[in-house]
């Protein structure tokens, strides 16, 4: 009687071990801490940058365009502001309604680095959709600088918390091709950091304003 105890103790046990085998096997990848960390840190040196490159303009300065197909820093602005929520929807609305496909990471392979590498280099120009275009949505600059800091913000803190298996859900970039749900949040601050060496640019145009 004792030896079919320990025998139905030691089968049991056996059982544990294999679900809990299992469970790890096909539970969510979420992000490591040290991908959390880096994002984090992208995230708010290309925030502290833009910020800083619209701090303190006057309205002419605000205003001021180039040359007529050149965009103002207002416009630059509008169209960094409009494109941190949009991609962020990206993520959330197609990146993660999408079946999980483990076996696409190897198409993604090395797409970190060139994101954030390559996004901010400003060599190859790229004409922005429809849809980001700056048309005036944002009466101020304080009105612009205040939804830029809400969305950049809410973006953090999903960055920091959250449990979705980012790494292993992809979609499409009509440039960059398939990258996944971490390459597609590099991408936000990647961008960010390009347009505002744009803003740079009109500032550094002769005829820009002195005051």
């Amino acid at each position: 009687m004792q030896f079919k105890k320990i025998t139905a103790i030691l089968a049991l046990t056996v059982l544990c071990l294999a679900t809990v085998s299992s469970f790890a096997q096909t539970a969510p990848t979420t992000l490591t801490p040290q991908e959390r960390e880096d994002a984090l840190k992208q995230f708010a040196t290309t925030r502290d940058n833009f910020l800083k490159s619209i701090a303190g303009l006057s309205q002419k300065q605000w205003t001021f365009k180039p040359a007529p197909d050149r965009w103002s820093v207002a416009e630059v602005a509008e169209h960094i502001t409009v494109a941190e929520s949009a991609i962020f929807g990206v993520v959330q609305k197609q990146v993660m309604s999408s079946p999980a496909a483990p076996d696409k990471r190897d198409q993604v392979k090395g797409k970190d680095e060139l994101i954030l590498e390559k996004v901010p280099d400003r060599t190859h120009k790229v004409q922005a959709p429809e849809i980001l275009r700056p048309t005036g949505r944002w009466a101020t600059e304080a009105e612009l600088t205040r939804t830029f800091e809400d969305s950049r913000a809410a973006t953090m803190d999903y960055i920091r918390t959250t449990n979705d298996d980012l790494r292993d859900h992809f979609f499409d970039h009509p440039v960059l091709g398939t990258l996944d749900g971490y390459q597609w949040l590099l991408l936000i601050s990647a961008h960010s950091a390009r347009h505002t060496a744009q803003i740079e640019e009109v500032k550094a145009d002769p005829n820009f304003p002195k005051s």
